[in-house]
């Protein structure tokens, strides 16, 4: 094996079977849940103990995401979704009718994300229209949390076990 064949083993574009699919999957699911609306999980957490520093902090700092993500929205809303629409359906139509895998995994992760991408733009847009502030701010930011920590694990088993599933396939045990 010559050192070629080995950059091609490194960087072959199977994902079920590529260590570097799990880390992206895991790195981006970290990244997701670590943040809401712009806001670091250590900032939220250090608000919930109800200093008044740290929970101006998250006011001020979530104030700037909420008004940059409503006005993405007012502008380039429609179009983005488009854009997320196409693109989702072409990794579907690229990797369950074609059988790509390459776009299996990237659906498998782009999907989910979407619907975190959703859920905190769906709160942006709640937060511009009416500010809270506070201890519901806190409760509605931990919340949304929650639901993407929800959506993370069902996401992650569900690629888990089509990854497993997807292997078993390319052995020809079935």
């Amino acid at each position: 094996m010559n050192w070629t064949d080995s950059i091609v083993r490194v960087i072959e574009l199977n994902t079920f079977t590529n260590i570097w699919y799990w880390i992206v999957v895991i790195a981006s699911w970290s990244w997701a849940s670590n943040w809401v609306l712009g806001v670091p999980f250590d900032v939220l957490f250090r608000a919930r103990k109800g200093d008044e520093g740290p929970m101006r902090d998250l006011e001020q700092l979530l104030d700037v995401h909420v008004r940059r993500l409503a006005n993405y929205h007012r502008s380039l809303g429609p179009w983005l979704i488009g854009l997320l629409a196409f693109l989702i359906s072409a990794l579907a139509m690229a990797g369950f009718y074609y059988g790509i895998e390459l776009a299996q995994g990237m659906l498998l992760l782009a999907a989910p994300l979407c619907l975190i991408g959703a859920i905190n733009l769906r709160l942006a847009l709640r937060l511009d229209a009416a500010p809270l502030s506070g201890k519901p701010l806190v409760k509605r930011l931990f919340l949304v949390r929650l639901w993407t920590q929800i959506v993370a694990m069902i996401s992650l088993f569900f690629t888990a076990m089509y990854g497993i599933y997807y292997g078993l396939m390319q052995l020809q045990f079935f």
